[in-house]
């Protein structure tokens, strides 16, 4: 399984854009027939703070999932409400197989 953890940071006056925006992109990721999860964290300690774990069964799933026109749209929607740009970090997913 490949699994990607998105660390995002917002501009506070934009978390509930933010969300929103994101919501949409998790709806439409979650129906992606690579994919196995795709959920989204908020920090308890810091509102603005997001990490996305996002899990496909490949990477090559993962790559179509960049191609899909709800990434591409909020990729674009989001990248001014980000305080600063997101870093996705790469894992190999060993448990649950």
């Amino acid at each position: 399984m490949h699994v990607t953890l998105v660390h995002v940071y917002v501009k506070p006056e934009y978390l509930n854009d933010f969300i929103e925006a994101t919501h949409a992109n998790h709806a439409a990721s979650i129906q992606e027939p690579g994919n196995c999860r795709f959920d989204v964290l908020q920090d308890a300690q810091e509102a603005n703070k997001f990490i996305l774990y996002e899990a496909y069964v490949s990477a090559e799933a993962a790559a179509a999932h960049k191609q899909t026109a709800h990434y591409l749209t909020w990729r674009d929607k989001v990248a001014p409400l980000m305080a600063k740009p997101r870093e996705g970090v790469s894992y190999i997913g060993l448990f649950p197989k």
